[in-house]
């Protein structure tokens, strides 16, 4: 059957927008927006704005492994952009056993078409992979159409022009990786090789980072910067420690104790509850949950640091990191206070044994010179 013109992924997603009766004016704004969700400067909205006009839509095949769906769920709840406008207009998604409408061997079917027509160099396609693939027994505990996930996962990131790793199952394997990981779950770095890939952590995943991130893709045609781990460092390049609100707290060595106690009614820090904000990068302080609503340090949960490594491991969850060195952990504003006051005596005495020398320095200098003239005036 002929494909519509109205789901073509040879339009551009301002074509598509204008079928769908958006005005020039709506798709300006629409545009400043999603520039701004992704922290791009004012001078960048152009180039979003081209990018939308002329660039094709990007076809993407979606692949689910050992997971929960969770990843899934809050791609679908982005506000800045809203799911709606990328799946229908930004992206072309071409295969996601979770969202499309065919099942079966046809839908099966379609996927390994568009990796035939990749081989032959006639299209090219992104490959987004949300949970990890088992590698124990042969790979038969996560089996699609008579295939192990495995196999599904290797041949259709063989010819993907980049990959995706959804969530901290794909990223870093998460809880079916756990100890005693009984399937040998792996996440995608380490099942498949030789591809570029970035990883966007979190169990689930921001969905304005999910959605950010193919936006930018769009928009640049290139991933963004990375982190040493993979991750796009414009989402996770700050600490949640470092934008919390509960920040103030932490430094004035004021810690909730217990879940019912004086300080958790007044909303101090819950560092010592086990709170993995300190060593975890991510953007939940920034962008928040349910259009941003709340988030879980917010709403008086410690962060589980769920989108570092093997922070399913890493627990007991209520448990204080005793093994993390973060200076001034116990100090309170008084001996923050003592201790400033002693850098500040011993910068002065610097200072002033600095310019003791430099006198010194210059008397001796001066002597030298007068000694140097009475000599010639003698001769």
């Amino acid at each position: 059957m002929a494909t519509s013109p109205i789901l073509s992924p040879s339009l551009t997603t301002y074509e598509l927008l204008r079928q769908h009766g958006v005005s020039r004016r709506q798709f300006l704004s629409f545009c400043a927006m999603t520039a701004a969700s992704l922290g791009l400067d004012a001078k960048e909205v152009p180039r979003v704005v081209s990018a939308l006009e002329t660039k094709p839509r990007l076809p993407v095949v979606w692949l689910h492994g050992l997971e929960c769906t969770c990843c899934s769920e809050s791609f679908l709840r982005s506000s800045h952009p809203i799911a709606q406008d990328i799946v229908l207009n930004m992206i072309s998604l071409d295969y996601d056993d979770t969202l499309q409408a065919a099942a079966g061997h046809q839908v099966e079917q379609i996927r390994k078409d568009l990796v035939e027509r990749a081989k032959r160099g006639e299209a090219e396609y992104v490959l987004a992979v949300e949970g990890n693939a088992p590698t124990r027994d042969g790979g038969v505990y996560c089996t699609v159409a008579g295939e192990t996930f495995l196999d599904v996962l290797r041949e259709t990131a063989a010819h993907a022009k980049f990959v995706i790793a959804w969530g901290s199952c794909a990223s870093n394997g998460c809880v079916q990786a756990a100890a005693p990981n009984p399937t040998g779950a792996k996440p995608v770095h380490e099942c498949i090789t030789g591809k570029p890939i970035v990883k966007v952590p979190g169990c689930p995943p921001i969905a304005e980072v999910m959605t950010g991130l193919l936006t930018y893709v769009l928009t640049f045609g290139r991933l963004p910067e990375l982190d040493r781990i993979g991750r796009p460092k414009m989402f996770y390049r700050q600490r949640l420690h470092d934008k919390c609100l509960r920040r103030s707290f932490f430094d004035a060595g004021q810690f909730v104790e217990s879940w019912d106690d004086e300080g958790a009614h007044k909303g101090w820090c819950l560092y010592k509850m086990g709170c993995r904000g300190p060593t975890t990068y991510n953007s939940c302080a920034t962008f928040k949950w349910n259009g941003g609503v709340s988030w879980p340090i917010g709403s008086g949960h410690g962060c589980i640091g769920c989108s570092e490594e093997h922070f399913w491991d890493d627990g007991p969850f209520y448990e204080r990191l005793a093994n993390v060195h973060l200076p001034g952990i116990e100090t309170t504003p008084q001996t923050i206070g003592v201790t400033l006051a002693a850098a500040a005596g011993a910068g002065i005495a610097a200072h002033l044994a600095g310019l003791a020398i430099q006198r010194a320095r210059s008397k001796s200098q001066a002597a030298t010179e007068k000694a140097n003239t009475n000599s010639e005036m003698e001769v």
